[in-house]
């Protein structure tokens, strides 16, 4: 029955996120895939994680789109999430959903925490950060980068990446309580882990495509991109590691928030449990 509940309530989630024009046909099905394992292997904690990311990430690029068009021309991909990206945000979480179902042990939930608390700081930021009327700096060199350049950060994304986090963090404790699952560990600890998990994991993923992330430079506008295409012409490549795209760097930096918070879990539940 839980899987059959997980798939309907994927269905109709992913069915009004492709009306919305917010998921492409293939991260419709993705999605629904993902949902349903994420509740059928899960419960309402993991589903509710992924469901509260995956709305709110939504709502939020919706939000004074006009003024973020120039930003997002420098992406590797706008608009509608396809599965690449779908995988990227939620396929770390999933194989832990399905690691609990199969091996259950508290670690994959203090890791999920700070990998769901990590896409959605790492989103919040993004969307936040560009209509920031303030140019972003490099995390690396802190030299001004033109808006949506990958590497950079703001004080506005910033901000919105730790309320994102902290969100997720506290969202955990509530439906873990909810529920009556999950580890013996103290419920307050989820709210520092998931805050401080995504927003180390979402100041990685900004390290990593400061770093090594591939980038090219557009031949007719000049500009520095995500993409193999702009302006209707072939990129360059200038920099970075040739398989290094935005999808990868989300999962590395997932995988870097999901690790401290689990950390910061064990630890909670050693001196407090």
């Amino acid at each position: 029955m839980d899987w059959i509940i997980g798939a309907v309530g994927a269905c109709l989630v992913a069915g009004a996120a492709y009306a919305k024009r917010s998921l492409s046909a293939s991260g419709a099905i993705a999605a629904v895939l993902m949902g349903t394992i994420y509740y059928g292997a899960g419960d309402l904690f993991w589903f509710g994680l992924l469901l509260l990311f995956f709305v709110t990430s939504s709502v939020l690029s919706k939000v004074k789109q006009a003024e973020k068009r120039q930003a997002e021309q420098m992406y590797e991909k706008t608009g509608r999430r396809d599965a690449m990206q779908v995988l990227a945000n939620g396929g770390i979480g999933m194989v832990l959903c399905l690691g609990n179902y199969f091996w259950p042990c508290p670690i994959w939930f203090g890791a999920f925490v700070g990998v769901m608390a990590t896409v959605t700081a790492d989103t919040w930021a993004t969307e936040w950060g560009s209509l920031s009327r303030k140019p972003p700096r490099s995390i690396v060199t802190w030299k001004p980068l033109p808006a949506g350049t990958s590497g950079g950060v703001s004080l506005r994304g910033s901000a919105a990446a730790v309320v994102g986090a902290g969100m997720i963090g506290t969202a955990g404790a509530v439906l873990l309580y909810w529920t009556g699952t999950g580890p013996d560990w103290p419920l307050w600890a989820w709210i520092p882990a998931g805050a401080l998990g995504g927003t180390v994991g979402a100041f990685v993923d900004s390290y990593l495509g400061a770093t090594v992330q591939v980038m090219y430079r557009c031949q007719v506008c000049g500009k520095s991109v995500e993409s193999r295409t702009h302006c209707g012409q072939p990129t360059v490549r200038y920099r970075g590691w040739p398989f290094m795209n935005n999808d990868w760097v989300n999962l590395l930096s997932s995988a870097a928030g999901g690790g401290l918070a689990l950390v910061i879990m064990i630890l909670a539940g050693r001196w407090f449990g």
